[in-house]
């Protein structure tokens, strides 16, 4: 399996600020640009609480296309793969303060905290003290059951920033928003597989092995080994496998009701992913386990990776209707209620 490791870049050294220029300009009716980072174009009213994402670009349209209404307010782009300095994070924390407190949502991975703490700590040194984290975890492969607090932070998310953006857009309090934060995070799982890595579009080097095209299961977003399957397995058999395990890891019985992501690792066809979903649905309604809500496309991808994954949120009538609720963003949008 080849790596593509040219691109249609101007100086790769370029390109995040070249893609937010980009991606701003297409969206100005959502989106714009300040200080290198991507806030709303219409502001929540004065008194919300206002949800802020730092984060390593690469992994588009995440986060950058869920800033807007019953989403964020602000996302801090970091460069490739490497989440922004603390410093960004206050200007992004300053720029969503609408007298409400802010809501720091970060990806569970070290260099993520690390800076997430430290901007918190100057935030309060500047005196902009209704700040709270929450430390956002998914992804099964990445630790144990025992350890879950040590997992990644992985294709989840997405439940968890709808729900939570939902819920801030209503006006609730800031307590209440980190509330729904835990409990999307503490009821979502999820478990990637790839064929094949992808090459760094600045070094242009693979983040794995270029020659090895078996299926491995458990891979991070940043290209962190998984297990590997083998190179003919078929796509139920994948699906079966991962669906099992996250049904397992969250205990979740006959009855229970879920949402269904298939998140597009960057390069999978719609063939591809509907044969996917086929089989994962299948395995979930064998299990006596109902789909209430299912989305499938490209919402964080690793560059033009090809793999995939799957993540399940046991969803109650709260988190249903949060869920529902509309949104628009220029890389996500939700009609309203079905």
């Amino acid at each position: 399996m080849s790596v593509r490791t040219r691109l249609f870049l101007n100086n790769p050294a370029e390109a995040v600020t070249e893609m937010l220029e980009g991606y701003a300009a297409a969206h100005s009716d959502i989106i714009r640009l300040s200080d290198g980072m991507v806030v709303r174009a219409t502001p929540k009213p004065e008194g919300h609480v206002g949800v802020v994402i730092g984060n390593g670009s690469g992994h588009e349209p995440a986060m950058i296309g869920w800033v807007g209404e019953g989403l964020f307010d602000v996302n801090v782009p970091g460069p490739i793969f490497s989440s922004p300095g603390p410093g960004g994070i206050v200007d992004g924390i300053r720029a969503a303060d609408r007298g409400g407190g802010v809501l720091l949502l970060v990806s569970s991975h070290a260099g993520d905290i690390m800076n997430a703490e430290l901007a918190i700590d100057e935030a309060e040194d500047e005196g902009i003290e209704d700040v709270e984290m929450v430390i956002l975890y998914d992804d099964v492969a990445s630790a144990p059951k025992e350890q879950i607090t040590e997992r990644r932070g992985g294709a989840g998310l997405f439940f968890v920033w709808k729900m939570v953006g939902a819920t801030a857009e209503r006006g609730a309090s800031l307590e209440d928003c980190a509330r729904i934060a835990r409990k999307a995070r503490d009821r979502t799982r999820s478990l990637s597989a790839a064929m094949g890595t992808v090459a760094h579009p600045v070094s242009g080097q693979p983040l794995g092995d270029p020659d090895d095209t078996s299926v491995a299961v458990g891979l991070g977003v940043h290209g962190e080994a998984g297990t590997r399957l083998g190179e003919d397995v078929e796509a139920d058999h994948i699906s079966e496998l991962m669906i099992r395990g996250l049904v397992e890891d969250a205990h979740l019985p006959a009855g229970a009701r879920v949402g269904l992501l298939l998140n597009n690792g960057g390069s999978l066809t719609i063939m591809e992913l509907s044969v996917l979903y086929r089989g994962a649905r299948a395995e979930l309604e064998r299990r006596g386990i109902e789909v209430a809500r299912s989305w499938v496309g490209p919402y964080a991808t690793t560059l033009d990776m090809a793999g995939f994954a799957f993540a399940i949120c046991q969803m109650d009538s709260e988190l249903l209707a949060l869920y529902d609720a509309p949104a628009r963003g220029a890389g996500f949008v939700m009609p309203g209620a079905h």
